[in-house]
């Protein structure tokens, strides 16, 4: 069994046949989704597909990029939120310098409430990072001086020594199928040497479909192209691969009583 530890479920490419994303996924052998929302507004249709289906589960955060419309959004919220039994992650959050449409120390700010909605709430925080590696670096450990917090760096594509930095906090790294392409060989590279116990997949969907689907709307199934993808990277078969990350991620997210 994989699961797909990032997807959007209520995004636009998936929510208009949402019963059929889930129906192929199951069918090549996805058996858990981990539906996220990027906004406040997300909130209450990324937790009611959850309540429905009982192989989804909901995150709850703001993106970096919608910083700006939710400066205001306190811990508090986040809490009240997260106390919803289908709720198993804070986020996703984190810095994005690389569009900047929110203020940088507006997003900073933002972060560091989710993290400490994460630390409060002792679940995981996913992280989104991107041309940001050293602020993300620096506030995820000094957080981490404060009180420990799970998390992950999802769909990650930065550098070999932001892996390592990530690492020694304990922190889990999820792949998506952005390893799968020809110009990712410095990412392929961390991919085969990531530690197997802090290892995830996802897809991101509906965004960054994985070879041999580049183009297309991605779907949660293709989480078994990216899987096997880095199987093979790691030298181990796709079935070996699919049982540990599926027990990385019920050991991360233990909400979930997988």
């Amino acid at each position: 069994m994989l699961i797909d530890s990032h997807c959007h479920l209520e995004y636009k490419g998936l929510v208009e046949d949402q019963q059929g994303v889930l129906s192929r996924a199951r069918g090549a052998g996805v058996g858990g989704f981990l539906s996220i929302s990027t906004r406040k507004r997300e909130w209450e249709q990324v937790i009611s597909t959850a309540s429905r289906e009982t192989d989804v589960w909901a995150s709850v955060g703001i993106h970096p990029h919608e910083a700006d419309e939710h400066a205001d959004l306190g811990e508090s919220a986040l809490l009240a939120a997260a106390a919803h039994p289908r709720v198993i992650a804070i986020g996703e959050t984190g810095l994005d310098y690389y569009y900047d449409h929110s203020d940088r120390q507006t997003q900073q700010a933002l972060f560091r409430r989710h993290i400490a909605a994460a630390r409060a709430a002792q679940l995981p925080l996913i992280v989104h990072t991107r041309d940001a590696e050293d602020d993300t670096a620096a506030i995820m450990a000094e957080e981490m001086e404060k009180g420990a917090y799970p998390a992950l760096i999802h769909c990650f594509t930065a550098s070999a020594d932001f892996a390592r930095k990530m690492l020694e906090l304990g922190v889990t790294i999820s792949l998506s199928g952005i390893v799968t392409f020809k110009n990712a060989r410095d990412l392929q590279a961390i991919a085969a040497q990531v530690p197997e116990d802090r290892l995830l997949v996802e897809t991101d969907a509906p965004f960054l479909a994985p070879v041999p689907h580049r183009g297309r709307v991605c779907e949660p199934s293709f989480v078994a192209d990216t899987a096997r993808f880095v199987a093979s990277l790691r030298g181990v078969e796709p079935e070996i691969l699919a049982e540990r990350t599926t027990h990385n991620f019920a050991r991360l997210f233990t909400k979930a009583n997988l």
